[in-house]
């Protein structure tokens, strides 16, 4: 029962000695810790192993019974209580079976696999789910690392601004109002820096809930291999289990229709007399169905309006995970697009009006207000970049982590 926080805590004990040299936590070494340390997955594989147990006795006969007992004892008379005084008094052991079908035994024991198929069904979404979880942290504590980066250039930026401002001031050239509006533009990054240290802090808590350890660096998450419509409808883990719960159905259905059949019951004793033979009596019990339309036939339309029931289930799941593909399709394609589009349109123009204006400032043609600006520009531009790139990789991480095809591959 201890192998799985063994298991986690050796592959924590591994991982330390990378972390402790300062190498990033990677996005696989992370999903390993999630999955690891995980106590729904545990309690999933807890699901699957009670299944597959339950699954062993389904197509066995039930117990046989031992009957013992005394037969015809007097209660009155002379020979009140007494076993061996009536010759008609006999002492009784014997054994009793319950005899069920081979046929029916069948259709148990696929039921009883039916339930393992949706238990592990059920293990591997869930896993799939925790994986999905993993990377989505992931993305967020690595891009709010990537946003601080951003935000304290910024305060970098502003400070400079700040000093050739006072150094203008000081030789009149400049006036307070503008180191003034300095020290405020400096309050302002210095409180962006502040808020993108809180996300950023936030952001690590979360994936430590997830992979067990703090993490001080994370490497550069790499593009998931994506899958087309038709396999992530058919890996869904909401289609995969509405699958399950139809073929369960259907196996509970077939066990309902197969108990208008009774079970016939033999046994068979041996009765001691005193002073007389022995005797040996054997028989067998048939139960009469004497109104199967009302009894056992509702029960199997029950089970087979179930069914019904479950191959809805199924379509309304696959319409479901239909759509949400293509609605996250659709906003991956926009945003890929859009991240194209405002790198070479906005970033690249931003990072060449800040090299020219450094060319110009250095050849004297414009003001170091004109460079600030200009730099201040870029930075803003790559912020919104980065903003796009994180929207888009966590589109991207929903479409090959949702189905089982990624997240349920252990």
């Amino acid at each position: 029962m201890f192998t799985h926080p063994l298991r986690a805590a050796a592959l924590a004990a591994a991982l330390l000695p990378a972390l402790a040299a300062a190498a990033p936590l990677t996005l696989t070494q992370a999903l390993d810790l999630a999955l690891q340390r995980s106590e729904a997955v545990r309690s999933a594989r807890a699901g699957v192993a009670s299944a597959s147990e339950t699954a062993r006795a389904a197509g066995q006969l039930p117990d046989p019974t031992l009957r013992a007992g005394v037969d015809n004892l007097p209660v009155t008379g002379a020979d009140r209580l007494g076993t061996t005084r009536d010759s008609m008094t006999m002492k009784r052991i014997g054994i009793g079976q319950e005899w069920v079908s081979a046929e029916k035994r069948a259709a148990r024991q696929a039921a009883a696999d039916a339930t393992i198929g949706r238990e592990l069904v059920s293990a591997q979404a869930t896993a799939a789910e925790v994986r999905l979880q993993t990377v989505l942290a992931y993305l967020d504590a690595y891009f709010c690392g990537e946003a601080l980066k951003l935000t304290t250039l910024s305060e970098h930026h502003v400070h400079e601004e700040l000093e050739a401002a006072k150094a203008r001031l000081s030789s009149s050239a400049g006036s307070s109002q503008e180191v003034l509006a300095s020290t405020g533009a400096q309050g302002m990054a210095e409180d962006e820096s502040a808020q993108a240290r809180q996300q950023q802090g936030a952001a690590r808590v979360t994936l430590e809930r997830w992979v067990g350890i703090p993490v001080d660096e994370l490497a550069v998450p790499v593009e998931p291999a994506a899958v087309d419509e038709r396999a992530f409808i058919e890996a869904h883990p909401a289609v995969l289990l509405a699958q399950r719960d139809m073929e369960l159905a259907r196996q509970d259905a077939a066990v309902a229709a197969s108990n208008r059949g009774p079970n016939w019951s033999w046994e068979v004793s041996y009765a001691q007399r005193t002073g007389y033979a022995d005797m040996v009596s054997f028989g067998v019990s048939i139960p009469l169905p004497v109104a199967p339309a009302e009894r056992q036939d509702r029960e199997t339309a029950a089970r087979l309006a179930l069914i019904e029931k479950a191959e809805a289930h199924l379509a309304e799941a696959t319409r479901a995970a239909q759509a949400e593909y293509r609605g996250l399709a659709g906003d991956a394609q926009r945003l890929t697009e859009r991240v194209q589009r405002y790198q070479s349109s906005v970033v690249l123009a931003a990072q060449q009006r800040t090299a020219a204006a450094l060319a110009g400032y250095r050849s004297n043609q414009v003001t170091l207000a004109v460079l600030f600006e200009a730099r201040h520009m870029e930075v803003e531009a790559r912020r919104k970049l980065l903003s796009l790139q994180r929207e888009l990789a966590k589109t991207q991480a929903q479409l090959a982590y949702k189905p089982l095809v990624n997240g349920g591959a252990r």
